[in-house]
């Protein structure tokens, strides 16, 4: 994969774009139990293990009696597999597939929750000359489930390696591989609508990190970390990962041949942790002060950010912002026996070790993570660094507004769309964002663009404090009238008599303005308390009035709080 230089596109801030991926129902996470490896524990060990951890799905590699007996009664959900070496007998044969799926599907369900049947593995890529066979064995294994009554609940599919899409750059021209596309996924994809499954899709941004000869694939954006983004010079749409940017080539592939709804899971993901170079992928070392691409810095960054990303339910991409789908991390352990050695990245995909400690932290449970430095105990708030200029403060505010930050006060016409500067507007993006993830070490910097400071900035805008003013073309009979009203019903009005604070200006407006204010405030803001028949209006900036600034609903809280002291003593 070849990615353009990064090409940002600068739209004037009355229009900023702001990229939401809309939250899907929360997908769930998993893991691949490989067990290529003589040195892993029985797999009873295994449950416990899963349990401990919080993850509730596996997909495993066959259906091995042993293991589905195991998982009987657990609540934890299982994938099994036709392993490729029975696909074809499969495909020749429907009693064969019946056969097999009475013994190793039925026979175990529903004490096993197994939920799908995966047909062979990865054919396209290891076992070619077993293309054809391919769909023909999905088809006879549905019948079979079909003719034992389980085909509501256990779904039929297949995982193709992401090799079978031909170009997944920019991703708008995803398209499947030629000698694939028409005489096989065609079918199978058909055959994955009308029985309401999914694609399987295994795609691997290590791969394409660790195999370019360039610097075109950063590391942040092969991680999923906060970074500029690439955006897709054929659609406008911005890539923040380059596993967003893999499942949007899938997808583009998919529509071109009319499946422009139909689902795709990721069956495999991951990252090593460790293991040299093979020929074939071309350079793995660091640059630019990175870590190597297999290092457990990669490894714990790439798939904790997944696993949180999913559980968090943001499982759309820029092309399908409302696609849900579940996910495999690959794998559960390291496995000895896979590729050429222990040195072999193959065999450091695990998250565990075979004796069951971590490889690196991370959390199936939805919290963040692992664990990184506290932040400061005392308050804190994110800035724009004006001096990384507007290019960069775009990208980085596009990010933090795709990413969790809530960008909708600064939208024209929203309380903090003034002022209307990219820096203003960056600087909540980033303020939010910061905030919304618990002011954790690393979530204000957006590769220099930001920065924290332990001192409330002057004119932070707080969208939540409003006030309410004076009209003053309701004119002075009017407004007086309303504010009598006003002051005989709860405003406190003290403030504005002869001599006090905020007497002067002595003007009709700034007096009503007051005691609108006062009014609004201490009936907390409710709907319909800053109206006075048209006479006033709420505004979302302190408003002033000669040297008189209108309080705040904080300070009427204080106020308030503090005559009720001394009202009880």
């Amino acid at each position: 994969m070849a990615l353009a230089g990064s090409v940002i596109v600068l739209l004037a801030a009355t229009l900023l774009p702001l990229l939401f991926f809309s939250p899907a129902e929360a997908g769930e996470m998993g893991v691949n139990y490989g067990r290529v490896a003589n040195d892993l524990p029985d797999s009873a060990s295994v449950v416990n293990l899963l349990k401990q951890n919080g993850i509730t799905m596996v997909r495993i590699y066959d259906a091995d009696p042993r293991v589905l007996r195991s998982f009987a009664n657990t609540g934890i959900k299982m994938m099994v597999m036709l392993p490729n070496e029975q696909l074809a007998d499969a495909a020749r044969d429907r009693r064969y597939a019946l056969d097999w799926v009475r013994s190793n599907v039925s026979a175990y369900y529903p004490a096993t929750q197994i939920h799908a049947v995966q047909v062979g593995n990865e054919v396209f890529a290891s076992r070619p000359d077993l293309t054809w066979s391919l769909v023909p064995a999905m088809a006879n294994v549905q019948r079979a489930l079909a003719d034992l009554g389980l085909a509501d609940a256990v779904k039929v599919s297949t995982p193709v390696a992401f090799s079978a899409v031909a170009v997944s750059w920019p991703p708008s021209d995803g398209r499947f591989r030629d000698d694939v596309a028409e005489p096989v996924m065609r079918p199978m994809l058909d055959f994955l609508q009308r029985t309401g499954s999914y694609l399987t899709i295994n795609p691997y941004p290590y791969f394409a990190y660790a195999a370019q000869w360039s610097n075109a694939i950063s590391r942040d954006f092969f991680l999923g970390n906060p970074n500029p983004g690439e955006r897709d010079p054929k659609t406008g749409l911005v890539y923040y990962s380059l596993l967003d940017a893999q499942l949007d080539a899938t997808y583009f592939a998919m529509d071109k041949m009319g499946f422009t709804s139909l689902a795709a899971y990721t069956g495999e993901t991951g990252s090593p942790s460790s293991g040299g170079p093979k020929p074939a992928l071309g350079r793995l070392t660091a640059r630019n002060g990175d870590p190597p691409a297999a290092s457990k810095e990669n490894a714990q960054a790439y798939n904790n950010n997944v696993i949180n990303r999913v559980l968090s339910g943001r499982t759309g991409t820029p092309h399908r912002p409302d696609a849900d789908m579940d996910v495999y991390i690959f794998a559960l352990f390291n496995e000895n026996q896979k590729g050429s050695g222990p040195d072999d990245i193959e065999a450091n995909f695990g998250l565990f070790y075979p004796n069951m400690q971590k490889v690196y932290e991370f959390d199936f449970h939805g919290a963040a993570p692992p664990p990184q430095p506290q932040p400061p105990a005392t308050s804190s708030w994110c800035l724009a660094n004006a001096s990384v200029g507007d290019s960069w403060l775009q990208a980085a505010l596009e990010y933090a507004c795709g990413h969790g930050a809530d960008c909708s006060a600064i939208q024209p016409g929203a309380p903090c769309f003034e002022p209307n500067t990219r820096l203003a507007h960056a600087s909540y993006a980033f303020n939010s964002y910061y905030q919304r993830n618990g002011r954790a070490c690393g979530t204000c910097d957006f590769n220099g663009a930001a920065y924290v400071v332990y001192n409330e900035p002057a004119g932070t805008c707080d969208p939540n404090t409003s006030w309410c003013v004076a009209n003053e073309a309701a004119g002075d009979a009017r407004l007086l009238e309303a504010l009598n009203y006003a002051c005989a019903n709860g405003a406190d009005c003290s403030a504005i008599q002869p001599g006090a604070a905020c007497f002067e200006p002595n003007t009709m407006v700034a007096h009503a303005s007051y005691a609108f204010n006062s009014y609004y405030q201490r009936n907390r803001r409710a709907s319909g308390t800053c109206d006075f028949a048209g006479a006033a209006s709420v505004v979302y900036q302190a408003p002033k009035y000669g040297n008189c600034v209108l309080p705040s609903k904080a300070l009427f809280e204080e106020a308030t709080a503090k005559s009720e002291v001394h009202a009880a003593i």
